[in-house]
C-alpha cells in the first residue's frame, strides 16, 4: 500500500468538488446562489428616469406607457426610497448568470442593496439547466416587462447587449473545459485510488498525465471566467449606471474554480513527486535483488 499516493488524490478530490459546485451551482433556488458568475442589479431600472423632472422626456413616455392601474402605484413608489420602479413594471431586482442558467428574485428587506440596511438575495425562480448556455439579461427583461414597454423605452444602452452577446462563444466554450477538466479530475481520482494499493511507475505517469488535463482544462475554464465576469461586469457598469443598473462578478465563484485550478496543479506535482520516490524505491529493491516494477 503506497499512502504517499493519498495526499495528490485528495486533492484531486477537493478539485473535482469544487468544480462541481461551480457548475451546478443555481440549479435550483437558493442553491449556492452566492456562486453566482455574475449578478445583474436591476432594482433602479427607470427609477433615475421617474423621479426626475415630469418634464423628462423618458420619463414621460415611460409613466404614459404604463398601465393606468400601474401609474397610481409608480406616483408612490417614486415617493418611496425603499421600493423600486422596476418591480412595479414587471421584472425582478435582479438576475443572476451561472454556468448552466439563470436566477432571478429580489432583494430583501429593501431594494437597495448598497443602502445602509443589510440585505440579501430572495431567489424566486431559476430556469431550466442547459448545456451551453450564454446569459442574455436583455432577451430576459424584454419577455418580463408588460406587452406595451420596450427596454428601449427604458433607453437600455445598445453597447451592454452586444458586449455581452460577443461574449457568448466564451460561455459555451467555458461549459466545454469545464467538462473536460471535471471528467480528468474524475478519471484521477480513481487511478490514484487504484495505485493505493496497486504500485507501478506507469500508472503514476497516467495520474500525472490526467493531474495536468485536469490542471489546463480547469485553468482555461477559470481565465474564461474571469475574463466574462470582469468584461460583461465592466460594460454593465459603464453604460448602465445611467439608467440605473449595475454588475457584480462573482467573488466567490472564482475563489472556488481557481482553487480547483491550485489544487489539481498541486495534485500533478505530488505525481511528479511520486514518480520520483517510486524510482528510488525501485533502484533499492533492486540493490537487494528484489524488484518491485
Amino acid at each position: 500500500m503506497r499512502l504517499t499516493a493519498l495526499i495528490p488524490t485528495l486533492f484531486a478530490i477537493g478539485a473535482f468538488i469544487l468544480s462541481m459546485l461551480v457548475l451546478f451551482a443555481g440549479h435550483k433556488p437558493g442553491f449556492m446562489e452566492d456562486a453566482a458568475l455574475l449578478t445583474l442589479n436591476v432594482s433602479q431600472l427607470g427609477h433615475l428616469q421617474l423621479n426626475s423632472s415630469s418634464e423628462h422626456p423618458t420619463a414621460s413616455k415611460i409613466f404614459n406607457l404604463l398601465p393606468s392601474g400601474l401609474q397610481s402605484e409608480i406616483n408612490n413608489v417614486t415617493n418611496d426610497i425603499a421600493s423600486d420602479v422596476a418591480k412595479e413594471i414587471g421584472i425582478h431586482d435582479f438576475y443572476s448568470a451561472h454556468v448552466l442558467d439563470y436566477c432571478e428574485g429580489y432583494y430583501t428587506p429593501t431594494s437597495h442593496p448598497n443602502a445602509s440596511t443589510a440585505t440579501h438575495k430572495n431567489v424566486t425562480k431559476c430556469s431550466n439547466q442547459t448545456a451551453g448556455f450564454a446569459f442574455d439579461p436583455e432577451m430576459i427583461l424584454q419577455n418580463e416587462l408588460p406587452g406595451n414597454i420596450t427596454l428601449a423605452d427604458l433607453n437600455w444602452p445598445q453597447d451592454v447587449t452586444n458586449g455581452i452577446r460577443a461574449l457568448r462563444t466564451l460561455f459555451k466554450a467555458m461549459f466545454i473545459i469545464y467538462c473536460i477538466g471535471i471528467a480528468a479530475a474524475g478519471v484521477s481520482i480513481l487511478t490514484g485510488l487504484i495505485n493505493i494499493f496497486v504500485g507501478g511507475r506507469a500508472l503514476v505517469t497516467v495520474n500525472f498525465l490526467l493531474a495536468i488535463v485536469a490542471f489546463l482544462a480547469l485553468g482555461i475554464a477559470s481565465a474564461i471566467a474571469t475574463a466574462a465576469a470582469v468584461k460583461a461586469g465592466h460594460l454593465v457598469n459603464k453604460y448602465g449606471s445611467e439608467i440605473g443598473i449595475a454588475a457584480y462578478r462573482g467573488n466567490k465563484f472564482l475563489g472556488m474554480t481557481w482553487a480547483a485550478t491550485v489544487l489539481m496543479l498541486l495534485a500533478a506535482c505530488l505525481w511528479v513527486f511520486e514518480c520520483c520516490i517510486g524510482g528510488g524505491r525501485r533502484e533499492r529493491r533492486r540493490g537487494g535483488g528484489k524488484a518491485v516494477y
